[in-house]
């Protein structure tokens, strides 16, 4: 069925696996042409070639959102596969499980510089990029039911992704008479590697007493009743992704099967 995502170039960071690789698939099913990046290079390329295999349009590239030069190049290989970008989907994040006041610089500096100055890096490149083919273009960050909520001890973790819903509201004010909009997903609890890793920190600090129990008590919550897959996110990225969300900026959507109610 033809949607108006079709023929978009579209970049999705982090998309070696997990929530990006799902959008990816999706969007690439879709009709777009999509760009697979990841720090994994093999990741990256092993979904671009099972997007490829289905008769998706896909390339890989391995990109680090912290650094610059990488984005960059990320970008520019994206425009000479594509031909132009239209969309950007800032995914890629890394998450840690440790108490308030264990917390250490290293620590903060860890999560912040992929979840926040990454998403800043993706989105001032992509900007300009946009801005270079006369305006118009949607930028999408992953956020996070913790940057709407601080929650213990995932302190650095939320405070990177309140940081994420302060950058797309500020970039939303700032470029949209260039018609270029900037929202965010905030996932819940998805079923994701990232969530063994937080599960397993929780585990660690002697917070929970077996394998999946702080998954199973925050997933618990929603009053869907179940926690989220990778899937789950797929509907409200394509709406997002395309021409149905044009009116829609600064906006910070949940997607966590009723977790959270701001």
């Amino acid at each position: 069925m033809p949607t108006n995502i079709q023929e978009k170039s579209i970049i999705v960071t982090g998309a070696g696996r997990g929530i990006g690789a799902e959008i990816a698939r999706g969007l690439a099913a879709d009709g777009a042409r999509v760009t697979i990046a990841d720090l994994s290079g093999d990741n990256a390329g092993a979904v671009a070639a099972s997007i490829r295999d289905g008769g998706g349009k896909a390339i890989a590239v391995a990109v680090d959102v912290r650094d610059r030069a990488s984005v960059r190049a990320m970008i520019e290989e994206t425009v000479r596969a594509h031909g132009r970008l239209d969309v950007i989907f800032n995914n890629a994040g890394v998450a840690q499980t440790k108490p308030f006041l264990e917390i250490t610089e290293e620590d903060w500096r860890f999560v912040t510089d992929v979840n926040a100055l990454g998403v800043l890096i993706g989105m001032q490149e992509s900007i300009r990029q946009m801005l270079s083919q006369g305006g118009g273009g949607k930028i999408v960050n992953t956020a996070s039911i913790a940057g709407k909520q601080g929650y213990e001890p995932l302190a650095h973790y939320s405070a990177s992704k309140f940081a994420v819903v302060a950058l797309t509201q500020a970039a939303a004010r700032a470029f949209g008479k260039e018609r270029i909009t900037a929202n965010a997903i905030c996932p819940g609890v998805v079923a994701t590697d990232m969530w063994k890793v937080i599960d397993g920190g929780f585990k660690e600090h002697g917070l929970t007493s077996r394998d999946n129990e702080a998954f199973d008590n925050f997933a618990g919550i929603a009053v869907l009743g179940r926690a989220s897959a990778p899937a789950d996110l797929v509907g409200v990225a394509r709406f997002l992704a395309s021409s149905d969300s044009d009116f829609m900026t600064g906006q910070s959507l949940m997607v966590d099967g009723g977790m959270v109610f701001v």
